[in-house]
């Protein structure tokens, strides 16, 4: 048997058993699924090593303990320090016109979206944004020029110059 089919016979074997045992300790069904899979990632990068010593299993069990509790120990933690210091200060929401341009650039499509933030909210040229797409400059420009359209419909009841959105531009 393959090392890989053999790492992939223990883990279907005993997956689903530790993802139960590390969810009884943490009580979080999520937390437990994280905790092991990192752990059998763990296990895999020192197969060899782990099946030369015998069973791995105990191995990995304590390996995802482990990280389960130190997630737990973080978050205690946290939760201890905000109680010690009280929540963090409210920060402002985000304006109507933020909202509003989110919501819009959430209307284009993918390779829209992508063009329009590489060009016009990192100031990539129209060569730049073709070369880190693989795109064509032509392809570039139509994408750009669709996505304005569609922006301008969607946010033509704003008002450019408006001073909130120039003050939190």
């Amino acid at each position: 048997m393959s090392t890989e089919a053999e790492f992939d016979a223990f883990y279907a074997a005993t997956a689903k058993r530790l993802v139960a045992t590390v969810y009884a300790m943490t009580g979080d069904l999520a937390e437990a699924e994280d905790a092991v899979q990192e752990a059998y990632a763990r296990a895999w990068q020192r197969w060899g090593r782990l099946t030369q010593q015998g069973d791995p299993l105990p191995w990995v069990r304590t390996v995802a303990s482990r990280l389960a509790i130190s997630t737990w120990r973080r978050t205690r933690n946290r939760l201890r320090a905000q109680l010690r210091h009280g929540p963090e200060p409210d920060l402002p929401g985000l304006s109507e016109d933020r909202v509003a341009l989110i919501a819009a650039l959430r209307e284009l499509t993918p390779d829209q979206r992508r063009v329009v933030v590489l060009h016009h909210l990192l100031d990539l040229p129209v060569e730049d944004v073709a070369r880190e797409t693989g795109s064509s400059s032509g392809a570039v420009r139509t994408r750009l020029s669709r996505a304005r359209k569609l922006l301008g419909a969607q946010l033509g009841h704003m008002d450019r110059y408006d001073e909130g959105v120039v003050a939190n531009g």
